[in-house]
């Protein structure tokens, strides 16, 4: 059933709106309240009628708003329902583009998947593995908790991350997606809360809706945590898990501190929670020195945590593996869950995972150094074509995190897209709806194709910001802001 916002609550969110004209002055007011999220997508707009009333203007007034939110792509009108927020594009576009590549031609540039190709030395440890895989024949192949030689290698490198970690205490599972639904379905009942990060990883909050949880947001802005309010949201809802994300942060790319983790640990032991600490850019470092630095995991701070990993991520993403990490006595409950959804990972891929962690040393510092050159080339494009646009520049994982000067990601995006770059607008990483102020652009693309996606988004974003800025020319040409 669809929300409702009444005509009041839309007076006090509008108030004194520009009049000059009026109605394109409320109109205009409603699409930066829906872009921002304080009405929220699928809401029910208040009927015309009551609308005049509530904001003392003509009914043509709020007739030819509405009729400006629908050209523009923020509403849309159901035959005997009323009026609908909704986003250019629709929200179901936005989200399916953020789960996949585009397929949209040879010249498109696709930055939706945050994911760069593999790195030199994985057709070798493919090689390597094919010598190992006849061992394995002769037995059924079932490995619900993961290959043996794989669960060591993840083990003993937990410990050399100062966790105290034996093979029995990790599950190997098909993609670190595969390890939050296991971990969802073992530890969630329909109804019961979890925390969750805002803006956050969108795939992994759907694997805990689908296990029938009630998702809580807590904010991370992009200065990063705010652990007092993180702390008030644990106390005030009682949940049964925080999903948290803090090795570069996705989409924001902020690394949780040391202290910060000791601190949020203490307020998860006094609120009872379990905490999820996906961990799949941690290897990904990138400021000089830091991969010998970065913080010592959550679980080290917090005992019965449980931990997310992947492999496509840190080597590449057809390496379709994760892992979970938790204490031993919650592994039967995980493997209980587990068996309900899939027996096992592929044993050959987990043969070449283990071999690429015993080659890390070799693999990644070359998979960090291309990384490290499309993250720098993609600030410097951005500072040169698009300076309006905020940002901060992470330490490592996979992508900017940009905030525009005005609530139109998603107008931008599309536009984008007609002009051959795809990108992720801000309110596909929402929980609750909003942050149409930001876009997420991956640097996992060449130097050279980051550049050039980049003019691309500047003159998207010129086109877009411009014709915001001037609503009646749009109008009047018959034109609209999004395809």
């Amino acid at each position: 059933m669809s929300r409702v916002v009444t005509s009041q609550r839309v007076a006090t969110l509008v108030g004194e709106f520009p009049r000059s004209p009026a109605y394109l002055g409320l109109a205009e007011s409603l699409r930066v309240l829906i872009g921002d999220g304080r009405i929220g997508i699928d809401v029910r707009l208040p009927s015309e009628r009551d609308l005049t009333a509530a904001l003392d203007v003509s009914r043509t007034t709020v007739t030819r708003a509405y009729e400006v939110l629908r050209e523009s792509g923020y509403a849309e009108a159901r035959r005997g329902s009323g009026t609908f927020t909704t986003v250019p594009g629709g929200q179901r576009r936005a989200h399916d583009r953020s789960l996949m590549p585009g397929t949209g031609g040879e010249d498109v540039i696709d930055l939706n998947c945050a994911a760069h190709s593999a790195p030199p030395g994985l057709v070798e440890a493919y090689q390597r593995a094919t010598e190992q895989l006849p061992a394995y024949l002769s037995g059924p192949g079932y490995f619900p908790l993961g290959v043996p030689a794989l669960q060591a290698r993840i083990a003993a490198a937990y410990e050399a991350r100062g966790v105290p970690t034996v093979p029995e205490q990790v599950m190997v599972t098909a993609g670190a997606l595969a390890a939050a639904s296991v971990v969802a379905q073992a530890f969630t009942a329909p109804g019961e809360r979890v925390v969750v990060e805002s803006p956050t990883y969108p795939n992994a909050t759907q694997a805990v809706r689908h296990a029938g949880a009630r998702l809580v947001a807590a904010t991370v802005d992009p200065d990063g945590w705010d652990l007092d309010a993180l702390a008030a949201t644990l106390r005030q809802t009682s949940p049964r898990l925080a999903y948290l994300i803090p090795d570069f942060q996705n989409p924001t790319g902020q690394l949780m501190s040391d202290a910060q983790r000791e601190e949020l640990a203490r307020t998860l032991a006094r609120t009872r929670t379990t905490v999820v600490a996906d961990e799949a850019h941690q290897a990904l470092a990138l400021r000089p020195g830091l991969a010998d630095d970065m913080p010592r995991p959550l679980a080290a701070y917090a005992p019965d945590a449980i931990t997310i990993g992947s492999a496509s991520k840190s080597f590449w993403g057809g390496l379709r593996l994760g892992w979970v990490r938790a204490p031993l006595a919650d592994m039967d409950r995980l493997l209980q869950a587990r068996i309900g959804l899939d027996l096992g990972a592929p044993v050959f891929e987990q043969l070449v995972l283990a071999d690429l962690l015993d080659r890390a040393d070799e693999v990644l510092p070359v998979h960090r150094e291309r990384l490290l050159a499309g993250r720098d080339a993609l600030v410097a494009g951005v500072r040169e074509h698009l300076p309006s646009w905020r940002f901060r520049v992470p330490d490592g994982g996979l992508a900017l995190w940009c905030e525009l000067p005005e609530a139109l990601g998603t107008a931008t995006t599309v536009e984008a897209e007609r002009r051959g770059v795809v990108v992720a607008p801000g309110p596909v990483f929402a929980v609750e709806g909003g942050l149409d102020r930001f876009v997420r652009i991956p640097w996992t693309a060449s130097p050279d194709d980051l550049t050039e996606a980049v003019r691309r988004l500047a003159a998207a974003w010129e086109h877009v910001s411009t014709d915001a800025a001037r609503p009646a020319a749009r109008r009047a040409a018959g034109r609209v802001m999004v395809a």
